[in-house]
């Protein structure tokens, strides 16, 4: 192997060493995040609809949620307090805890949407965070008076 090729070789090497050492020590990925609980009431709009989930870390660092995408529409975080319904960029997901969305308070708001969705169907979201990798979760279109055993 001549010089040029030897030294190529021991950069890629090294390269790949670096790229290993920095994927390394993140205590927060998309391997520790999980979802659970995800659904969308069947609306009554044609174009707008609720969403509720909860992310959990067993992380010991916080997290937070940057954004919500879908190819089925446009998504938006919602934070409900003292009655009051307001748009938020992020959301915390606490170390050792977990960020619920659920009727009344934290939501997801699918707006614009492609099509109206009907009790069976899926809607797939692409969750963001500033630290973990993206999260893509499917959620299940269920019947509009729907209420889940875990409350949200």
């Amino acid at each position: 192997m001549s010089a040029a090729a030897l030294s190529a070789a021991g950069t890629l090497a090294l390269v790949g060493a670096l790229v290993l050492v920095g994927c390394s020590g993140s205590d927060a990925s998309a391997d520790d995040l999980t979802v659970s609980g995800a659904y969308i009431p069947q609306p009554v709009s044609a174009d707008m609809a609720a969403g509720f989930l909860t992310i959990t870390n067993p992380g010991s660092s916080q997290d937070e949620l940057t954004s919500v995408t879908s190819d089925d529409g446009d998504i938006t975080m919602h934070e409900t307090n003292g009655g009051t319904m307001e748009e938020v960029s992020r959301l915390p997901v606490p170390a050792h805890g977990q960020l619920v969305f659920k009727s009344g308070a934290n939501h997801l708001m699918f707006d614009k949407l492609k099509r109206k969705p009907e009790q069976g169907q899926t809607i797939t979201v692409e969750l963001h965070f500033a630290q973990s990798d993206p999260v893509v979760v499917k959620m299940p279109v269920k019947s509009a008076t729907y209420v889940p055993k875990t409350g949200h």
